[in-house]
């Protein structure tokens, strides 16, 4: 019987007793009745006694070896797990993980060895947590902290099947450096996708333009007249220009047929008048319709000069006259004497025969300048 229990036996057998004495004093009990209530209330009070006594554990501490030994704490089955490396979808990023583990032992199999819960439930845990993160990006560690999250919020078994384990308050994230890093790979794939953009939308104007829009004169006068159709008029005046703009955009000559319409013509040089040189590179070959600087082009006795001097054959010598009558022969025998003459007179005016003056069929270079 605890303390508690013999503080109200002993207080309920006082009042008890008082009552009894009130009584007697009151009824005028003889001598006998007050020996006779005084003998059964000792007994009931003796008997209420053992009934409320509490009965002894025949296996209690006191009746042990080592009856002072204090009992052992019950096992803790949760461990706390912080900033575990995990591995990412990219080798040289990690996540890391942070979480309570918690377990509970299920029966081990026959003849197996001693372990630890706790070591089998951690490495239950990030074993399950490394299969999900390691097919998730880094820079998508929010969304994977929710997933994982999920999936050890579930009670399973380890591998082999001796502990059941859980993890709960789990945290996943990124050290500050790699997530700046990613943060600047980012921005720079997101710029170079835009200038790819940029440079193909670019590219493909360029196409449009030389291969379709202005790829003749024709189709450049179509393009036109789509832009403007109500300004016929002003297209039929600006058809020299196109003309240009066309021949220009594929590296061209202008057409034969529009060459009458192009703004500014070139002007054949005139027999007597100084024509300019062109250094090297020949740009005015290059260009027969323009010289340098808008200057005129250089005329056929000017070309014949720089192939003489190309031949290392001096405009002074006898040579020069010897190929230029050649020159004007064969330029004869096709019918295209007109260069050719005004090419013989500058290099060997002594060899023009008498005959040839008389030649109705002769050219005179006053009259008919050269290109």
């Amino acid at each position: 019987m605890s303390s508690g229990h013999g503080t109200v036996t002993a207080f309920f057998t006082v009042i008890t007793g008082l009552v009894l004495v009130i009584v007697g004093l009151v009824l005028d009990w003889p001598p006998w009745v007050w020996g006779t209530v005084a003998m059964a209330f000792t007994a009931a009070a003796l008997l209420a006694r053992r009934l409320m006594r509490r009965p002894v554990d025949p296996l209690g501490p006191e009746f042990t070896h080592e009856p002072d030994v204090p009992i052992p704490p019950p096992e803790r089955r949760e461990r706390v797990l912080r900033d575990v490396a995990l591995p990412t979808s990219e080798p040289d990023y990690d996540f890391r993980f942070s979480a309570t583990v918690r377990w509970c032992p299920l029966d081990p199999p026959r003849d197996g060895p001693p372990f630890s819960a706790a070591g089998v439930a951690v490495d239950a845990v990030l074993e399950r947590a490394g299969a999900l993160t390691e097919t998730r990006e880094p820079h998508r560690g929010s969304l994977a902290q929710h997933q994982l999250d999920g999936e050890l919020a579930v009670m399973r078994p380890d591998s082999g099947g001796r502990v059941l384990a859980m993890a709960e308050d789990v945290t996943l994230s990124l050290s500050e450096a790699d997530a700046l890093r990613l943060r600047k790979l980012s921005t720079v794939r997101k710029d170079e996708v835009l200038w790819s953009h940029e440079r193909r939308y670019e590219r493909d104007r360029r196409e449009y333009l030389r291969e379709d829009v202005l790829s003749d004169t024709g189709s450049a006068v179509v393009w036109w007249l789509t832009k403007n159709d109500e300004q016929i008029s002003k297209t039929v005046e600006d058809l020299g220009v196109l003309a240009q703009l066309s021949a220009a955009a594929n590296n061209l000559d202008v057409p034969e047929r529009f060459a009458h319409i192009v703004p500014h013509p070139p002007r054949p040089p005139e027999p007597d008048e100084p024509t300019e040189h062109y250094g090297h590179g020949g740009s005015a070959l290059n260009q027969p319709g323009l010289g340098a600087n808008g200057a005129a082009p250089p005329s056929p006795a000017d070309h014949f000069e720089r192939l003489l001097g190309a031949m290392g054959v001096p405009a002074e010598h006898a040579d020069s006259g010897v190929l230029a009558r050649c020159l004007h022969e064969g330029a004869r025998a096709v019918g295209r004497t007109e260069a050719a003459e005004a090419i013989r007179l500058r290099f060997d005016p002594a060899a023009i025969p008498a005959a040839e003056d008389s030649d109705p069929n002769s050219v005179d270079p006053a009259q008919n300048p050269p290109f």
